[in-house]
């Protein structure tokens, strides 16, 4: 038995836990040294019976004189008494009757809790305990590991399970970080990393036993995407596009544009020129907040692509956003004889085109597209691996441009990425107005309804976004897009009133966005669904309610869907929240417009789990590292790409990483 041995092949009572450990990501003996303690009780004072004080946290050892069950109408109570060379004092537990079987008169045991003052005595209530042997203590007189637990399985069953397998698998726990990374970045090694993160001997040692636990996430996730970006290289050629060859008629494109390119734009367009350019094809994520002009940069890509005699496909989320995709990308290359043809669930054409713009309906036309040599993806994460698979096999070897508006914090997104080439668009066009932001008191909420009901009257359109579509019976306080909407019928009675959300079929989600933009309505009632690929011009207003309920790179995209056209517009933020630092979070708002800057906040108050949610599939499950520490994902990226080009030099380390990404590693 090693440590790679299955928990269903350890033991019978393994076996019994089996499922339950399976909650924890505890599969193996080795995944109980990854489940690391997210706290420490702090044992550690060893106390004389006679010296202790009510309120101290402390460790008593002794004799047991005297221990029974008494038996009470609504309780069991378990009574003991422990002496020392100072004296004697009162135990007491509550409904654990099995501890009179487990601990004896006369066993020497360490118990560990607070003391309290009972009846003119001294007294210690349900304690920690245990009967001190030949080994040092584990579940008292020490910081005490406690770790995430599930129905069925409590830390101190854990702690021994832990202990056990250190003690007898510590041959086992081979080292595979060079030693020039461990002493040039101050990690402990790894037998030690993992016994001090357990047991450790102070707070101080613990975080510096985890932080080398946390150095091998990171760098691993690092390397896996080195691998794979290799592998990409190695795998797949192409022919080189022309670029300079078509130098006039790139010019006369750019110069048609009804808008000046920003300099972040330009930037991007000649990283991606490069790509196809070169003899490898492209795989390139492009990350650019809503507004800062990803589609033109697609369209310039599909414009090259066209003149190299070569066709293209954009392919999107939802039917809405491949709408306004069509419509954009026809407006910028249609009057260059360019033939586009849109393909969605309810847009099914079978004629031949020079770009395809679609959903996934993309995927069922069965046949491969000649001369398909670009692919671009919008909101790449909502597709799943296999999806995006499928649209590669249309053409040989295309070059793939992946987008996203979901604001990740730079440093996220190079380890997330990691194997793909980065683009930021982190500048706004010059005519794009900044969105007045405001988080608005309840108690304002009558005068915000009156003001929103005058810019009606001016002829503006309004947003107002629930978290929900219904209410339920858990949630009955939580405002809900159908309720809402009759409600507002009565708030505003000169106005025309639309809703939206996810449950519509397509078909009426597209009537209702089209009364919308043709102003049939004045206030689109609505979920999130409106987040990305809403493009409407007149409106002006963005109301946001149950705005904790949302992350900031969430509430900044919602709030994207306004100021596009020339007016002022406005985005107003309610909660029901008093916490200090929800509302600080929230506020927050008011003064950064930047996405990357609101996600890196966002990341630092609320920890990466709320940032990327369900968003965001295929982020890496970290068990113990967090993409906050931010330090350590900049230096686990620099040791990665420093030792990936020689990692074959390194047995141990090079075996690790093929262990963990499942294939060969193929720097050279």
């Amino acid at each position: 038995m090693d440590l790679q041995t299955k928990v269903l092949d350890v033991s019978r009572i393994y076996k019994v836990y089996a499922s339950r450990l399976e909650k924890l990501g505890i599969r193996t003996l080795e995944d109980f040294l990854y489940h690391i303690p997210f706290r420490y009780d702090d044992y550690s004072v060893v106390s004389k019976i006679s010296q202790v004080q009510p309120g101290e946290t402390v460790t008593i050892q002794g004799k047991i004189i005297n221990i029974k069950n008494i038996y009470t109408r609504r309780f069991k109570i378990q009574t003991a008494t422990v002496e020392d060379d100072t004296g004697t004092i009162n135990i007491t537990w509550f409904n654990q009757p099995y501890i009179t079987k487990y601990l004896k008169i006369g066993d020497k045991v360490s118990l560990s809790g607070k003391i309290d003052f009972f009846k003119n005595k001294t007294v210690i209530q349900s304690p920690e305990f245990e009967v001190m042997g030949t080994q040092e203590t584990i579940h008292t007189g020490r910081l005490v590991p406690v770790y995430p637990e599930t129905r069925g399985v409590s830390s101190k069953w854990l702690r021994r399970q832990v202990y056990k397998i250190l003690s007898e698998h510590k041959d086992e726990i081979n080292e595979f970080l060079p030693e020039k990374i461990l002493k040039d970045n101050g990690l402990f090694d790894l037998q030690k990393s993992f016994e001090q993160s357990h047991f450790p001997k102070d707070l101080e040692t613990a975080e510096k036993a985890k932080q080398r636990l946390s150095f091998d996430e990171l760098f691993f996730l690092r390397l896996s995407s080195l691998t794979k970006k290799k592998e990409w290289e190695e795998k797949y050629s192409q022919k080189p596009m022309k670029i300079t060859r078509y130098k006039d008629e790139l010019d006369i494109f750019l110069k048609k544009l009804p808008f000046e390119l920003t300099n972040a734009q330009k930037r991007v367009i000649e990283e991606i020129f490069k790509d196809i350019n070169s003899d490898k094809p492209m795989n390139r994520l492009l990350q650019g907040e809503v507004g800062s002009g990803k589609t033109v940069v697609a369209a310039v890509a599909m414009y090259v692509c066209f003149l190299n005699g070569y066709k293209s496909i954009l392919m999107t989320p939802t039917e809405i956003l491949a709408n306004q995709h069509y419509k954009t990308i026809s407006d910028l290359l249609r009057p260059f004889k360019i033939k586009i043809v849109l393909i969605t669930g309810s847009s099914k054409s079978k004629e031949n085109a020079d770009i395809y713009v679609g959903t996934h309906a993309l995927l069922h036309k069965k046949e491969t597209i000649e001369n398909l040599r670009l692919i671009v993806i919008d909101e790449q994460q909502r597709f799943g691996v296999e999806q995006r698979s499928i649209i590669r096999k249309k053409g040989e070897n295309p070059n793939l441009l992946t987008m996203t508006a979901t604001p990740i914090p730079r440093t996220v997104a190079l380890v997330m990425y990691g194997n793909l080439s980065l683009s930021f668009l982190d500048e706004m066009p010059k005519n794009r107005k900044q969105v007045k932001t405001w988080l608005v008191p309840p108690t304002k909420r009558e005068n915000a309804y009156k003001w929103i009901a005058e810019r009606v009257e001016n002829k503006d359109q309004v947003f107002i976004i629930c978290p929900f579509i219904e209410e339920s019976e858990t949630m009955q306080t939580v405002r809900a897009a159908t309720v809402e909407f009759e409600k507002l019928k009565s708030v505003f009675l000169k106005a025309k009133l639309g809703l939206l959300h996810g449950k519509l079929k397509s078909k009426e989600k597209n009537e209702v966005l089209q009364k919308f933009k043709e102003g049939k309505i004045d206030i689109l009632v609505t979920t999130p669904v409106v987040e990305v690929g809403i493009d409407i011009p007149n409106a002006t207003v963005m109301l946001v309610e149950e705005a904790e309920r949302f992350g900031l790179a969430q509430l900044h995209q919602l709030r994207g869907r306004v100021g596009r056209g020339e007016k002022e517009s406005y985005c107003l933020l309610f909660t029901q929240s008093t916490n200090p630092l929800t509302l600080r979070r929230i506020k927050a708002m008011e003064t950064l417009q930047n996405g990357a800057e609101l996600a890196e906040l966002d990341l630092k108050l609320r920890g990466p789990g709320q940032l990327f949610g369900t968003m965001q599939h295929g982020v890496p499950n970290l068990r113990i590292a967090t993409f906050s520490d931010t330090k350590l994902l900049e230096t686990t990226k620099r040791e990665a790409e420093k030792i990936f080009p020689e990692i074959n030099k390194y047995p141990k380390l090079y075996k690790k990483v093929e262990e963990i990404t499942g294939k060969e590693v193929s720097p050279d």
